[in-house]
């Protein structure tokens, strides 16, 4: 028996719940916090929101992935029910405009264009055609930039993988990874020569410049640059946890010398080694 209709009956009042919950913490008698917010206050939280997924998927904890994208939807709940107030368009507006892009930019699926038989092309497809979107749209300035599409907002080093993309989708891109890795080099030697400066604007440009150029390398090599530094940080934990773990009692981590703290840290190395290389 398909019990599809039901699923999809019950999917719909809970999501219409939602949004009626939303409205309510909104209305007059609300809750205060909630009627306090606005669309400048709660922009951090849809940050810390979106990354508290990321880390839900990066430990592989479902029970906590299904709670951080309950919150995630709640961001997107409480922009629209803003908006609605303040009569700049409805959550039903912002669905409407979501199905019918997905739509549009899928005419592979839902149309009779064969242009997509792989995930690359699916995606040349979609950017093409988002192209094309821009320049048909009248809110579109004439002095405006293809790069306008990435958001400021966005964390520095996504920001950079974005604008690299972006650009790389038209063809200003380097072949490979190879030559990529010769601009690292590059610009290194050129942080060095700023640091033998001292000029504290130069190094500041010339660290950027850095951290653009390896975004760049992990984009060539197809990683993404943050997920590769949050791979790091994890690592970067863990092995803090056992110098931690390992100190002597008594004596505090903050009372060994700088030589130690190397050790410990050399001897926290040695343990993840063999236990990757003699997992349980």
């Amino acid at each position: 028996m398909n019990d599809q209709p039901a699923r999809t009956t019950n999917l719909a009042q809970e999501f219409l719940r939602s949004v009626e919950i939303m409205a309510r913490l909104r209305a007059p008698g609300g809750c205060p916090w909630d009627r306090a917010q606005s669309f400048t206050s709660i922009r951090k939280h849809t940050i810390e929101e979106a990354y508290e997924v990321l880390d839900a998927i990066d430990r592989e904890n479902w029970p906590d992935l299904l709670d951080e994208l309950g919150d995630l939807l709640l961001q997107v709940l409480f922009y629209a029910e803003m908006a609605a107030e303040a009569g700049y368009f409805t959550l039903q507006a912002v669905l409407e405009n979501l199905n019918a892009k997905l739509i549009r930019r899928h005419p592979h699926v839902f149309g009779d264009v064969d242009a997509a038989n792989t995930p690359e092309g699916a995606l040349a497809n979609w950017e093409a055609i988002k192209r094309a979107e821009k320049l048909a749209s009248t809110s579109t300035q004439p002095t405006a930039s293809m790069l306008d599409a990435v958001p400021q907002s966005l964390p520095a080093l996504l920001e950079a993988e974005k604008l690299a993309k972006k650009a790389a989708s038209i063809g200003f891109d380097w072949p490979s990874a190879d030559p990529v890795l010769l601009k690292v080099d590059e610009e290194l030697a050129e942080l060095r020569a700023a640091m033998a400066e001292g000029h504290a604007a130069h190094i500041e440009e010339e660290l950027g410049d850095l951290f653009f150029s390896v975004a760049n390398l992990a984009r060539k090599l197809k990683h993404s640059p943050e997920l590769a530094l949050r791979a790091s940080n994890r690592k970067f934990r863990s092995r803090f946890r056992q110098m931690e773990q390992s100190v002597a009692p008594g004596k505090p981590l903050e009372s060994y010398s700088a030589a130690e703290l190397e050790t410990l840290w050399v001897q926290a190395k040695h343990r993840e080694a063999i236990a990757h290389s003699n997992p349980v």
